[in-house]
C-alpha cells in the first residue's frame, strides 16, 4: 500500500520512476486500442506478465493500478477527433521489474496534468475541478486509489518524436 497516504497528493508532477533504466531486470509492454475493452486487454496483459515474472501475490494491487492509468488514459487523454496522421494505437502499458521494485507506466497522447482534482489541490483555481469530496461522485478517485496502492506515482510529459505524457506507479517487492 501506499506509503504516504493523503500526503503525497503534493508531488503533481515527478519525473521518471526512482530507478536505474540500465538495470531492469525485465520488462515488458503492448499496446492498447482506444476502446473500453483495453481495460480488460491491460489487466489480462499484467497477469500473464506478473506470472512470468512469478509475482502472483501482487496481482491485485498492480492490476487495480493498472486498470486505473488505462482508463484515466482512455477518458481523459484521447482527443474527440483524432488527427489523421494520429498513432495507432495510442495507449500504451509498460511492465518493469528490478530486483525489489516494479513500476506500471501508461504512456497517452495528452501533455495534460493526469488528475485536476490534484491540480486543485495543488492551488490551481479550484472552481474549474469538481467536488473531489462529494460521496456522490462518479469520477475523480481514479488517482487516490493509486496514490493509495503503489509506493510512489508520478508522470512526466515525453519530448522529442513522442508526444503525450506517462503516468507510473512504483510497488516495491518483497
Amino acid at each position: 500500500m501506499g506509503t504516504n497516504g493523503s500526503t503525497m497528493l503534493k508531488p503533481l508532477r515527478q519525473g521518471p520512476p526512482p530507478t536505474d533504466p540500465a538495470r531492469v531486470s525485465s520488462s515488458a509492454s503492448c499496446s492498447l486500442a482506444a476502446r473500453h475493452e483495453a481495460v480488460r486487454g491491460a489487466r489480462r496483459f499484467t497477469r500473464s506478465t506478473l506470472t512470468d515474472w512469478e509475482l502472483d501475490e501482487r496481482f491485485d494491487d498492480i492490476a487495480l493500478v493498472v486498470s486505473e492509468l488505462v482508463t484515466n488514459a482512455l477518458r481523459h487523454a484521447l482527443p474527440a477527433e483524432p488527427p489523421l496522421d494520429y498513432q495507432d494505437p495510442p495507449i500504451r502499458l509498460h511492465l518493469m521489474c528490478w530486483p525489489g521494485r516494479l513500476v506500471c507506466a501508461v504512456r497517452d497522447p495528452s501533455p495534460s496534468s493526469p488528475g485536476s482534482f490534484f491540480a486543485a489541490l495543488a492551488g490551481e483555481d479550484a472552481r474549474a475541478f469538481p467536488d473531489p469530496g462529494r460521496g456522490t461522485a462518479e469520477s475523480g478517485r481514479g488517482l487516490l486509489l493509486v496514490d493509495s496502492f503503489s509506493d510512489n506515482w508520478g508522470w512526466y510529459p515525453l519530448a522529442g518524436a513522442l508526444h503525450g505524457k506517462v503516468v507510473w506507479a512504483l510497488f516495491r517487492l518483497g
